[in-house]
């Protein structure tokens, strides 16, 4: 599992120009892309990296400032371009697995108390975000 995790002030996701998850007050955009043989140890750990990285203002995290958390599935992560000119998917895993574990992410942030939004799987979306700093980490499960 990799996670792009970026340091906002405010972020939304919007899927046929309606806006499906947004956070108005400064948090993370965590783009999460799953490979075949992810699971729940994954989960856990991509979980407890973003609720308690301290990539925040004045070195806190979500957990220490109740900061929201908008989450983005992004199968783009496992993208290889090593070859040619056009990227190959074969890192991604298929939806039907790469769903329930993005649904595993945002429950587990939710279950640390973490205030949570989302895309919509497997959709066309448009993401806006102010990336604050810039501040962008790379978390590989």
């Amino acid at each position: 599992m990799r996670a792009v995790v970026q340091r906002v002030t405010r972020a939304s996701v919007s899927v046929g120009g309606e806006v499906v998850g947004s956070i108005d007050r400064p948090g993370l955009v965590v783009l999460v892309g799953v490979t075949h043989d992810d699971g729940p140890a994954q989960v856990e750990l991509v979980a407890r990296k973003v609720a308690e990285l301290r990539i925040l203002r004045d070195e806190r995290s979500v957990l220490d400032e109740g900061a929201p958390v908008l989450v983005v599935s992004q199968f783009t992560l496992y993208a290889d371009t090593r070859k040619g000119r056009r990227p190959s998917w074969n890192g991604a895993a298929r939806g039907d697995v790469a769903e329930p574990l993005v649904a595993e992410v945002v429950a587990a942030l939710r279950a640390k108390g973490v205030e949570v939004a989302t895309g919509v799987f497997g959709a066309d979306m448009q993401v806006e975000l102010v990336n604050d700093g810039p501040v962008t980490i790379l978390v590989e499960a």
